[in-house]
């Protein structure tokens, strides 16, 4: 399986772990004063999904990079 094509899978399930646990964080507010540990269960997704984002982000202008190609502006 292709690298990029993984961290774009693994990108993909992270949302939908992330939109999970904040939609369990509201639903437990609603019910009351919720647990520490439902209250900072989004962190862990979200910073990974911060760093497969960010590594999607980049990796056009790296392969660009590593090319050789470059783009010259005209103005």
């Amino acid at each position: 399986m292709n690298w990029n094509k993984s961290i774009r899978q693994i990108h993909r399930w992270l949302s939908i772990a992330f939109t999970a646990t904040v939609a369990a964080n509201f639903i437990a507010m609603a019910l009351g004063e919720p647990p520490a540990w439902i209250v900072y269960a989004p962190l862990p997704p979200l910073f990974l999904l911060l760093f497969t984002g960010l590594y999607m982000f980049v990796l056009p202008h790296a392969t660009r990079w590593r090319s050789g190609r470059r783009v010259v502006e005209q103005g």
